[in-house]
């Protein structure tokens, strides 16, 4: 494969991972605007805000089969239109069953998207043959920065979620498509990598540390992600606009992190890097 190809293919998941920043930032910090246009109430919220992440996780380990017929690139390029979608019919119905079925499938397309978008980025890390997630991981940053941005406009001038939702869609859905034009998959499937670690017989008890520290960190992030715009609005009494600020600071702070993340990865070995952000993590 050619420099040149991997460059592109790089350079268009990262346009991926930004997509989906945008995407993400712009439903988790409206959810005080959604509960209220549907009239959720605070019990059944939590319900909903479970509902996506068990759907991504079903969905997750279905794409893995899927993966292995038609390939990573395959499934990222119509899971991001969908995921684009279900985004905007959240904005359009008016009745509870109507965004219970817009979540149900943005959750299910939205763990097809993290499924296939990892793997392509698994393999041309193996391609390039340093650490390079962690930059994917900051053009995820960036459009949470953008999202959570837009998110503050839409509130700040009062408009419904529909419109704040479709002007974006219009403008990311043929980005998503153009971009998936240069999706690469760089080296061996992790498919296959995770039958050659079965084969060398490696312990699951090796990887519970890493499991815990992964669990740990995703409840610490849905928290920021769900719950700061509810808690900033309900218990400390500020404004729609303001209450899209947190997740901003966040994700400013994570693309700091992230930024430098390869660098240290490679400096200082991806297991100084885990102990040390587990660390931070759980002071903040």
């Amino acid at each position: 494969m050619t420099d040149a190809r991997l460059r592109r293919g790089r350079g268009s998941l990262a346009v991926s991972f930004f997509v989906q920043g945008v995407t993400f930032a712009l439903l988790v910090t409206r959810i005080p605007a959604i509960q209220d246009r549907y009239g959720i109430s605070d019990g059944l919220l939590p319900v909903f805000l479970a509902a996506v992440p068990i759907l991504a996780g079903v969905a997750s380990v279905a794409t893995e089969k899927v993966v292995a017929r038609v390939g990573p690139a395959v499934v990222l390029r119509w899971a991001q239109p969908f995921v684009l979608l279900a985004l905007l019919a959240v904005g359009v119905g008016s009745e509870l069953w109507a965004v219970a079925v817009a979540l149900g499938l943005f959750g299910l397309a939205v763990g097809a998207l993290d499924a296939s978008m990892n793997m392509l980025g698994v393999s041309l890390q193996r391609a390039y043959g340093r650490s390079i997630m962690l930059g994917f991981h900051a053009s995820y940053s960036l459009g949470g920065i953008a999202g959570a941005s837009l998110a503050w406009v839409g509130a700040h001038w009062h408009l419904s979620l529909f419109a704040s939702y479709l002007p974006v869609v219009a403008v990311l859905l043929p980005v998503a498509f153009v971009g998936s034009r240069w999706y690469v998959a760089g080296g061996a499937g992790p498919v296959e990598e995770a039958g050659e670690s079965k084969g060398s017989g490696i312990a699951f008890k090796l990887l519970l540390p890493l499991c815990l520290v992964m669990t740990f960190a995703y409840i610490g992030d849905s928290t920021v992600s769900n719950w700061s715009a509810k808690y900033l609005q309900d218990v400390l009494g500020s404004s729609e606009e303001l209450a899209t600020v947190p997740y901003n600071a966040y994700m400013v702070t994570t693309l700091l992190g992230r930024a430098v993340g390869d660098f240290g990865v490679r400096r200082l070995g991806a297991a100084v890097v885990v102990r040390g952000g587990a660390v931070l993590g759980g002071l903040g």
